[in-house]
């Protein structure tokens, strides 16, 4: 029997406080999506998915535990958001998952195998719709992140996985083919030439 917190949104948001609770619809991947991503990106034994973005670490923690067998990562730049990642681990006992505190641009992306990526930048094109106040916003940073991320994941080898979710698209390589898509299109999942 699965634990209930993985069975529906809802029931996941209450491993954190009401505040909390209330950026999920908005700011974190549904358990749906998150399932269907996770079973994309845990192709292999062992490998090791980061979501670069990670929030409260859902998307982390629900792949890690539908997917023991790889190792799920989250890179958050948020201490607070970070904390409760940190958790909501100890609290599920998900043993395959760990989480960075930083900007996802001071880890080595070549650490890992495959990425998740729901467009945690997007919110420097529109301020007005921030999680918070505690970091900078702008479209120089927009541009700046996803540019690099764009030259991380063109240097990733062939087979690299990636899933968006919410993306405009500007972190894809034109070397990964679309290999899977939501019905919205909202959902797409890559795959390195």
């Amino acid at each position: 029997m699965k634990p209930a917190w993985y069975l529906t949104d809802a029931s996941f948001d209450w491993l954190f406080p009401e505040r909390i609770q209330q950026m999920s619809k908005r700011h974190w991947t549904p358990v749906g999506t998150a399932k269907s991503a996770a079973a994309f990106l845990a192709s292999e034994e062992g490998g090791k998915i980061l979501d670069i973005g990670s929030g409260v670490g859902k998307f982390t923690l629900i792949g890690a535990h539908y997917y023991p067998g790889s190792i799920f990562y989250g890179v958050e730049q948020r201490s607070e958001l970070h904390h409760y990642a940190l958790a909501a681990k100890e609290y599920t006992k998900t043993d395959n998952s760990a989480f960075i505190e930083g900007n996802f641009t001071q880890v080595n992306l070549a650490d890992y195998d495959h990425f998740y990526f729901y467009n945690a930048f997007f919110e420097n094109l529109d301020p007005g719709n921030s999680m918070d106040q505690q970091i900078d916003y702008s479209i120089s940073l927009y541009r700046y992140y996803s540019r690099y991320l764009y030259r991380e994941l063109d240097n990733r080898p062939a087979g690299t996985r990636l899933v968006t979710f919410h993306s405009l698209q500007d972190e894809v390589p034109s070397g990964y083919q679309l290999i899977n898509a939501s019905e919205d299109s909202l959902l797409k999942m890559w795959m390195k030439k």
